[in-house]
C-alpha cells in the first residue's frame, strides 16, 4: 500500500498516533472535570459541620460568656479577645507594676472607682481588690475602648517612644486624644476620657481560665458601664 493509502486510511477512522494522543487528552480531561466537580460536592456537604462547630457570630455579639485561657500568659504580656464585639483585654501584671498603683492613687479622676464602670457586685465580692481592679491582683480585666471617643488604646508599660513624659509608670495610652489611664485602667486627671476603663463582668470558672460575660452567681450578663 502506498504513502498516500495509509494516510487516507487514517483519515478514515483508522488508529494513528494523533488520534490516540486526542483521545486520551479527552479522557484526562472528563476525569479531572469529575474529581473536581466530587471535590466541590464534598465541600459543600462539610460546610454545614464546619459551621456548626464554630461559635455563633450572632451569639458572640449578643453577649455570650467568652472563656480565656490565660495558662501562658507571661508576666507584662497583654492578650486581646472579643466579647459582644468588643475588645477584652487579659494583663498579666508583674510585681512591679502593682506596685505603681498606689502611687498613681493622687494623680487619678476616680483612684477608687467610685463610678460604675464595673460591675457593683464585683466590688463587694469577696477577694474584689479595689487598687488593682480585679479578682485576682496578677491579672487585670478591661474592655479596651476609650471613654472619651470610644477608640481603642495602646498598651504602653514601658514609654520607649519618650512622649509620655517622665512621670509615666506604665499603662494605656490613647492616640486619638491623649487620654491616659494607669495600669489598673484607671484614668488620670488631665486626660478627655472622663471614666476608668471599663471592667466586664467576669469570675474564674477553672483556675487559669477566666469566663467574661457573667459572674460567677449567673447574673451580670446584662450589665453595661456607664460609658463605654
Amino acid at each position: 500500500m502506498s504513502a498516500s493509502g495509509e494516510t487516507s486510511m487514517g483519515h478514515r477512522g483508522g488508529p494513528t498516533p494523533e488520534r490516540d494522543e486526542s483521545r486520551l487528552t479527552r479522557r484526562r480531561f472528563l476525569t479531572t472535570a469529575a474529581s473536581v466537580v466530587g471535590a466541590v460536592g464534598v465541600g459543600f456537604a462539610a460546610a454545614p459541620f464546619l459551621g456548626y462547630m464554630e461559635p455563633s457570630r450572632r451569639t458572640v455579639a449578643q453577649g455570650a460568656p467568652v472563656d480565656i485561657n490565660i495558662s501562658k500568659l507571661e508576666k507584662g504580656q497583654k492578650i486581646t479577645v472579643q466579647w459582644r464585639s468588643k475588645p477584652i483585654w487579659v494583663v498579666r501584671r508583674t510585681k512591679s507594676q502593682l506596685a505603681t498603683l498606689p502611687r498613681m492613687d493622687p494623680r487619678l479622676k476616680d483612684p477608687d472607682s467610685s463610678e460604675p464602670q464595673q460591675p457593683p457586685p464585683m466590688q463587694t465580692a469577696k477577694g474584689w481588690h479595689n487598687e488593682a481592679r480585679a479578682v485576682d491582683p496578677e491579672y487585670l480585666v478591661l474592655v479596651g475602648i476609650c471613654t472619651h471617643l470610644g477608640c481603642i488604646p495602646e498598651y504602653r508599660p514601658r514609654d520607649k517612644a519618650g512622649d509620655l513624659g517622665a512621670n509615666w509608670l506604665g499603662g494605656f495610652f490613647c492616640p486619638c486624644h491623649g487620654s491616659q489611664y494607669d495600669l489598673s485602667g484607671r484614668v488620670i486627671d488631665g486626660s478627655p476620657a472622663p471614666l476608668n476603663l471599663p471592667v466586664p463582668p467576669y469570675f474564674y470558672s477553672e483556675k487559669q481560665v477566666v469566663r467574661v460575660g457573667v459572674l460567677a452567681d449567673g447574673t451580670g450578663s446584662n450589665w453595661t458601664p456607664a460609658v463605654w
